[in-house]
């Protein structure tokens, strides 16, 4: 029996590249069913995040235009990672497996095809990886590149030059709905399900519509989530460097005490500022990272529901 397919696929303030994508995911769907490795019931999930503009309505049209098209709306913005994970218990659902992607044409579609022949081959999930950064600023490319050591450093298991484009089957998806975090970081949680699972390579293109929503403040709040949802590296670090420092204290207390003893002290308020200083800096900087960790701890414990689902198309009912 051919497997059911579901496109997930988040959107947020999308109405210029909409119109321009959708048919691409559309084509594919017919592709795959054409060439006997998916079902017809196969369908393309828009999950709209809270848009501001025609988003929704594109969306609606799309459902009436074809019946592979479906969608869901969320009642608020909830974040990309919040609005993928919505789309995907939607999916769950219904599907025997589930690719997420995002709508800007970016990620080469072409890579579905061999997405599905590792899914048939027995595999539980599939990782879309860039080959290259050729698409990239400069300045992205090295953020990016120290982004991914970062995590890996601070013991993410992530895999590099990976974002959300993956394939995931019914039995994963099942897995990873047992997650209750409320930050999310699914890069980080998608390779703890475990199962069988592996890669196909693909070239990222250029945006075919509409603006980038990932802009540098948001990718740098974006990275501070994954690394404190996912590790406590840097309060060990913290603690090991505190260590330190204590140690270079005591040192310092000795030589203070001897040289009073020697006579030879001098009143320097120079280096007595740069201590306190340095001191104060590091204190601070200890207690905003402890800080992250506890707003996290607040946030899980109150453990608010993640999305909330607003509307759905006729198919989705």
């Amino acid at each position: 029996m051919k497997p059911v397919l579901y496109i997930v696929i988040p959107v947020f303030n999308e109405q210029e590249v909409l119109p321009v994508t959708a048919p691409l995911f559309l084509q594919k769907i017919n592709d795959l069913y054409i060439d006997g490795k998916i079902s017809e019931h196969s369908r393309i999930l828009f999950v709209n995040d809270g848009s501001r503009d025609n988003t929704w309505d594109i969306i609606t049209e799309l459902s009436q235009i074809d019946e592979h098209y479906c969608g869901i709306s969320l009642s608020r913005n909830r974040g990309h990672q919040n609005a993928l994970l919505a789309g995907l218990m939607e999916a769950s659902q219904k599907c025997d497996a589930a690719i997420s992607v995002d709508c800007d044409g970016q990620d080469d579609i072409d890579a579905i095809d061999k997405m599905i022949d590792e899914y048939l081959s027995g595999c539980d999930i599939v990782y879309g990886v860039r080959s290259d950064r050729k698409t990239d600023t400069g300045f992205k490319r090295g953020t990016a590149q120290f982004f991914y050591k970062l995590m890996k450093a601070m013991g993410a298991d992530i895999v590099y030059n990976h974002a959300d484009y993956r394939l995931m089957s019914a039995r994963a998806l099942k897995e990873l709905s047992k997650f209750k975090e409320v930050n999310l970081f699914l890069r980080g949680l998608v390779p703890m399900v475990g199962f069988k699972y592996s890669s196909v390579e693909y070239s990222r293109k250029e945006r075919m519509a509409g603006k980038s929503k990932y802009p540098l403040k948001k990718m740098l709040s974006f990275a501070i989530d994954g690394i404190t949802s996912l590790s406590v590296k840097p309060i060990r670090l913290i603690t090991a460097f505190g260590f330190i420092v204590a140690l270079l204290s005591i040192v310092g207390i000795i030589w203070s005490v001897v040289s009073a003893f020697m006579n030879i002290t001098v009143a320097g308020w120079a280096s007595t500022v740069s201590i306190i200083c340095f001191l104060g800096g590091v204190q601070l900087l200890s207690l905003g990272v402890i800080g992250e960790y506890i707003g996290k701890i607040y946030l899980e414990v109150k453990a608010r529901p993640r999305y909330i689902i607003d509307k759905k198309t006729d198919e989705t009912k």
